[in-house]
Protein backbone atom coordinates (compact mmCIF):
# COMPACT_ATOMS: atom_id res chain seq x y z
CA UNK A 1 0.00 0.00 0.00
CA UNK A 2 1.13 3.53 -1.12
CA UNK A 3 1.24 6.44 1.96
CA UNK A 4 1.93 9.67 1.27
CA UNK A 5 5.25 9.08 2.53
CA UNK A 6 6.11 6.69 -0.14
CA UNK A 7 4.98 9.65 -3.26
CA UNK A 8 7.34 12.35 -2.31
CA UNK A 9 10.51 12.50 -4.03
CA UNK A 10 13.40 14.28 -2.42
CA UNK A 11 13.57 18.22 -2.06
CA UNK A 12 15.94 18.51 -4.53
CA UNK A 13 14.67 16.09 -7.07
CA UNK A 14 11.74 18.24 -6.34
CA UNK A 15 13.33 21.75 -7.26
CA UNK A 16 15.34 20.00 -10.52
CA UNK A 17 12.15 18.62 -12.13
CA UNK A 18 10.02 22.41 -11.01
CA UNK A 19 12.99 24.25 -12.60
CA UNK A 20 13.06 22.63 -15.68
CA UNK A 21 9.06 22.49 -16.16
CA UNK A 22 9.41 26.41 -15.95
CA UNK A 23 11.91 26.86 -18.20
CA UNK A 24 10.77 24.53 -20.57
CA UNK A 25 7.68 25.80 -20.36
CA UNK A 26 8.66 29.49 -20.58
CA UNK A 27 6.76 30.29 -17.42
CA UNK A 28 6.94 34.05 -16.20
CA UNK A 29 8.28 32.87 -12.81
CA UNK A 30 10.95 31.49 -14.95
CA UNK A 31 12.08 29.14 -12.09
CA UNK A 32 13.68 31.04 -9.85
CA UNK A 33 12.06 29.98 -6.33
CA UNK A 34 13.70 26.90 -7.45
CA UNK A 35 17.13 27.85 -8.26
CA UNK A 36 17.00 29.42 -4.78
CA UNK A 37 15.74 26.34 -3.11
CA UNK A 38 18.67 24.21 -5.31
CA UNK A 39 21.32 26.37 -4.00
CA UNK A 40 20.35 26.21 -0.42
CA UNK A 41 20.32 22.72 -0.51
CA UNK A 42 23.91 23.11 -2.11
CA UNK A 43 23.25 21.20 -5.08
CA UNK A 44 25.83 21.32 -7.67
CA UNK A 45 26.38 24.01 -9.99
CA UNK A 46 26.77 21.44 -12.66
CA UNK A 47 23.82 19.51 -12.26
CA UNK A 48 21.74 22.86 -12.08
CA UNK A 49 23.19 23.91 -15.63
CA UNK A 50 22.43 20.56 -16.89
CA UNK A 51 19.00 20.64 -15.96
CA UNK A 52 18.27 24.06 -17.67
CA UNK A 53 20.70 23.53 -20.65
CA UNK A 54 18.20 20.23 -21.46
CA UNK A 55 14.92 22.63 -20.57
CA UNK A 56 16.20 25.12 -22.75
CA UNK A 57 17.01 23.12 -25.50
CA UNK A 58 13.38 21.56 -25.29
CA UNK A 59 11.01 24.59 -24.72
CA UNK A 60 13.59 25.95 -28.05
CA UNK A 61 12.72 22.64 -30.27
CA UNK A 62 9.12 22.81 -29.14
CA UNK A 63 9.10 26.29 -30.52
CA UNK A 64 10.81 26.04 -33.53
CA UNK A 65 8.55 22.82 -34.69
CA UNK A 66 5.46 25.49 -34.26
CA UNK A 67 6.93 27.99 -36.18
CA UNK A 68 7.68 25.28 -38.93
CA UNK A 69 4.59 23.78 -38.63
CA UNK A 70 3.32 27.21 -39.16
CA UNK A 71 5.92 28.67 -41.85
CA UNK A 72 5.10 25.18 -43.85
CA UNK A 73 1.15 26.87 -44.30
CA UNK A 74 1.92 29.83 -45.46
CA UNK A 75 5.11 29.52 -47.70
CA UNK A 76 5.12 25.92 -48.31
CA UNK A 77 8.29 26.36 -50.71
CA UNK A 78 10.34 28.36 -48.49
CA UNK A 79 10.05 26.30 -45.98
CA UNK A 80 10.11 22.57 -46.77
CA UNK A 81 13.66 22.19 -45.63
CA UNK A 82 13.72 23.71 -42.23
CA UNK A 83 10.15 21.71 -41.61
CA UNK A 84 11.88 18.28 -42.47
CA UNK A 85 14.84 19.26 -39.61
CA UNK A 86 13.01 20.63 -36.93
CA UNK A 87 10.27 17.37 -37.48
CA UNK A 88 12.11 14.38 -38.60
CA UNK A 89 13.90 11.47 -37.26
CA UNK A 90 15.05 10.94 -33.92
CA UNK A 91 12.35 11.31 -30.70
CA UNK A 92 15.24 13.35 -28.80
CA UNK A 93 18.07 15.19 -30.39
CA UNK A 94 20.96 16.37 -27.85
CA UNK A 95 21.49 19.58 -26.37
CA UNK A 96 23.68 21.72 -28.36
CA UNK A 97 26.10 21.17 -25.52
CA UNK A 98 25.81 17.62 -26.57
CA UNK A 99 23.50 16.65 -23.28
CA UNK A 100 20.97 13.93 -23.73
CA UNK A 101 17.70 14.51 -22.89
CA UNK A 102 16.37 11.33 -23.05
Amino acid sequence: MNTTADNVLPPATLALVSLAAFVAANHPKKGLCQLEILRNLAVPQAQIDLVLDIARHLRDEAGQIIDSEFNTVFAPEANAAVASVATGGACCTPTAKGNKCC
